[in-house]
Parts: structure tokens; sequence; C-alpha cells
């Protein structure tokens, strides 16, 4: 379980949910032990968060556990978004733990929102890798073309194909290099940088650069800096009807893992205090 959430599913205004997914991963596998790993490296954290004053486990935090993968990749996205849709149903956010990067479609499918907030070394705007377009490198093209995502708004990202970067210049698609990303993220405060639209929020943590958090698949050096990461995290959450932290593997000493949960209760705490301050739309977006 995450530590702090004790909350009755029925009573959840958030629900966590493991995807284990490790299918797809093209360099260094390990996802499988993600949301076990990030929840244990959460069991460290006060439940006390000075900056909002709230304690993580009065926020109505439920941990449904894992939805436990299988060969057939669309066939399991397919039950994890019904798993995920159940919860927005409830009027609660899913905060899904993956798991590789593919496991955002079914949040995204679950949530149905207009933007795609992601934060990402790579664009994963393949339309196949190998030949699948399942690959975790295809994600957010699945999401914008099979999904109908009105916009995607990467984050961090420094490399693709020449293809990808072919895509990401079209209308729907916005990078924010990784130089660029603390100007983005202290924009974020203009009312109108989603007007009505709704969001879902997505970090794959190999967005942050390997220094900080080596656990991960496919390493791309030159990355986002934790704060960046935090700070985008805390100004999406209220805007946000869903969030996933994704990537995670087994392969360091913690480190990506650590960041991952903290990023996770930081959404959190950000999406609950905006709630009760009817501060951005988290009453409209759930």
């Amino acid at each position: 379980m995450f530590p702090g959430a004790t909350t009755d599913r029925e009573a959840a205004s958030y629900v966590v949910v493991g995807a284990p997914l490790d299918a797809t991963t093209t360099f260094q596998p390990g996802t499988r032990f993600g949301p076990d790993r990030v929840r244990r490296f959460a069991e460290s954290y006060d439940d006390y968060d000075r900056r909002t004053d709230s304690r993580f486990s009065a926020l109505g935090v439920h941990d449904a556990g894992d939805v436990r993968p299988w060969d057939d990749v669309p066939a399991y996205l397919d039950h994890l978004a019904a798993e995920l849709r159940s919860v927005v149903y409830d009027d609660a956010v899913p905060l899904l733990l993956g798991g590789e990067h593919t496991v955002t479609y079914a949040g995204v499918d679950a949530v149905d929102p207009d933007v795609l907030v992601v934060a990402d070394a790579h664009l994963d705007l393949r339309d196949a890798y190998d030949g699948n377009p399942w690959n975790h490198a295809c994600v957010t093209r699945r999401c914008l073309d099979d999904l109908g995502v009105d916009r995607a708004v990467i984050v961090g990202a420094r490399t693709g194909s020449e293809a990808e970067w072919d895509r990401a210049a079209d209308a729907d698609v916005e990078v924010v290099a990784p130089e660029d990303a603390r100007e983005w993220v202290d924009g974020l405060d203009r009312e109108d940088e989603f007007g009505e639209d709704s969001v879902y929020c997505s970090v794959d943590i190999d967005a942050l650069d390997p220094a900080y958090a080596p656990g991960t698949g496919t390493m791309e050096p030159f990355g986002l800096e934790p704060r960046e990461v935090r700070d985008l995290v805390r100004a999406v959450a209220p805007r946000a009807e869903g969030f996933d932290v994704v990537e995670v593997n087994d392969r360091d000493g913690g480190q990506a893992a650590a960041l991952a949960a903290k990023l996770l209760r930081e959404f959190a705490f950000a999406h609950a205090t905006a709630a009760a301050t009817n501060d951005g739309r988290p009453d409209d977006a759930r």
C-alpha cells in the first residue's frame, strides 16, 4: 500500500492504481517492479506537508493495488482503462503508477482529456517502433491519433527520430525543451494557458536528468531538474483530471522511485489544496 493511502475505496477522492507493465522496454527492463518500488521508497516521507498545511493521510487517498498485466498489450490497456474509468465514475482522481509509459494510454482513455501534459526525455511520437504501434515509444502518438487528445505538451524532450520531430511540428504538439522548462512552468499561472480544457498529467521519470533518476529504462542526459518537475506537477495539478508517473525500474539505489513517490504526493497535495480553496478547476475536473 502507498503510505498514507488509508481511505476506503467508496470514500476516496484519489485512487492509486499500479500498472506494472514491462512488455516493450527497449534498453533496460524492470518497470514491472516500478509500482511496488515507488510504494516502498515513499515509506520514509512524513505524512505532514508544511507547504499546504495538510496531511497526506487526510486527503482521501486509497490504494487499489496493481492491475496485473499479461502478454496482449492492447487487451491489457483496455482492461486497465476500464479499471481507471471506474475511479473517474466515482468522482475520484486516478493516480497511476507505472510500469512502462504505454500505460499512460489507459489513463488518458479513462479520463478523456483535451490536453496531455507530459514530462518526458523522448517525444514518444513514433507511429510504430520495430513494427509495434504499442511500444512505449509510441504512447503520445497513440493518445493524439487514436484517443483524440486535442493537444500534447511535451516538457523536457531532447531526443527523437526525424519522423517524430516532423510530427512534433504539427499544430497539436508543443515541445518545451529542458532549457525552456522553467519559463514554461512559471507561465502556467496565466489563466488562459489551458482555458476550459481538461488536462491529464504524465511524468516519465526519464524526463529528469539521469544524475537524479538513473533507475529507468532509457536514460537521456541533459534533462530536467527535480524542482522543475515538482513545480510542473504543482502547477498542472489543479487543472488535471488524472496523473501518472511511469518508467521507474529497479536498476538504481531508489533515486528514481523516491522522486516518483514524491511527485505523486505533490500532485495530490496541490490538487486537494486547489479543490479546498476553489482555485483552479479540480471540482469540475473530477
